[in-house]
């Protein structure tokens, strides 16, 4: 039996004992050190005296639980020497910070991130508006607490930075990554996050969620926060892998885009309602309804997401992903959409990655 590193954890062989070593960082332990959780003194008032609400208790209380974000400033948050890999991150800050801080993480030192999406999106809260998520890598809980539970592996370092796009101080910004140092074998990837968006998609379009995708990897997951510019039903998409050389015509497509988040018939349950769902793989946990016309109001806006954990989409030298937004017109005939469509794309692949598109400026970002 090969020797067990401590990655790959699960209940099967959770008893095995590892030589890994369990790390975490947090506003309390900005280093990760061992032994040296805590330790932060309260801060003194211009008379010497400590403030804050462990100025009676001293160090050791709570002193230090999150930090603030300057305007227009990228702060980095969590730093490791490797091998090892992350195996939890915690993050919660107000939900009007989701779309105005941006997530980039580089792996071995590289120059260009591999995971570069706006919080709430990386979390599956792309709308500024709280959503609970009980999936098996994402798991959002009341209120506002993000866990993500993607293993990512990492050879010499991983570097974690958050970008504050706005002109204000985010205060009250709370994060905690737990890790372990151990060795990657050889054939593991590194985890790859990318985010897009059209507002509005242009007419008889499809939405991109990735391109330009070169080396051996799998896809993993899509989330997307969708909002419907028409009436009616806006599901009748295809999304469309197209695999190592595919050009006109993907290998793999997909029947609707209700079907590929696990629903069916327009997810509607019991009739004239949206049936959200969460699950370990798939969900539609979000509908934030235009009003109470009905279920199909033009201006709503949804949060769908579709890991491929038990089915990884494998490719062997690129990759491109696209969805459709398809909807109904007069006479049964299908109506191309021009909805607002924001993507988030999770892939592992072998390093070097190619470089991602530029994100756009915090405008593009803003849900508006």
């Amino acid at each position: 039996m090969a020797e067990f590193n401590g990655l790959g954890i699960g209940l099967h062989n959770l008893s095995r004992l590892s030589p890994a070593q369990s790390r975490s960082i947090s506003a309390e332990n900005p280093k990760g050190e061992k032994g040296k959780g805590g330790m932060a003194m309260p801060p003194l008032d211009d008379n010497g005296k400590p403030k804050g609400s462990a100025r009676e208790l001293g160090q050791g209380w709570k002193v230090r639980p999150c930090i603030s974000l300057q305007p227009g400033t990228t702060t980095t948050i969590a730093e490791i020497d490797g091998p090892g890999a992350l195996q939890h991150i915690w993050i919660t800050v107000h939900p009007d910070w989701w779309r105005r801080l941006v997530v980039r993480v580089y792996w071995d030192g590289e120059e260009t991130p591999s995971i570069e999406v706006p919080l709430g999106d990386l979390f599956c809260n792309g709308w500024c508006q709280r959503c609970n998520i009980s999936s098996l890598p994402i798991a959002v809980n009341p209120a506002g607490g993000f866990n993500s539970y993607w293993e990512m592996p990492f050879r010499k370092s991983a570097r974690v930075t958050i970008e504050n796009l706005w002109d204000d101080v985010c205060n009250g910004f709370f994060y905690q990554f737990d890790y372990a140092l151990t060795d990657v074998p050889a054939d593991a990837g590194y985890l790859h996050a990318q985010w897009r968006r059209n507002n509005p998609l242009p007419y008889m379009q499809d939405h991109t969620l990735l391109d330009g995708v070169v080396g051996q990897g799998q896809y993993v997951g899509t989330y997307i926060a969708w909002q419907v510019n028409n009436t009616g039903w806006w599901g009748e998409g295809e999304i469309k892998f197209f695999l190592d050389g595919d050009k006109e015509f993907p290998t793999i497509c997909g029947t609707g885009t209700e079907d590929y988040f696990g629903g069916a018939w327009n997810f509607e349950h019991p009739q004239g309602q949206y049936g959200s769902f969460s699950t370990p793989f798939l969900g539609l946990p979000q509908v934030i309804s235009a009003g109470a016309e009905g279920m199909y109001r033009s201006q709503q806006r949804f949060g769908l997401y579709r890991w491929h954990i038990q089915d990884p989409i494998r490719f062997q030298q690129d990759l491109r992903v696209t969805i459709q937004a398809l909807g109904w017109r007069s006479g049964g005939r299908y109506l191309p959409l021009q909805d607002d469509i924001a993507s988030t794309a999770f892939w592992y692949q072998s390093e070097p990655h190619a470089p991602f598109p530029a994100l756009p400026d915090r405008n593009g970002l803003e849900v508006i």
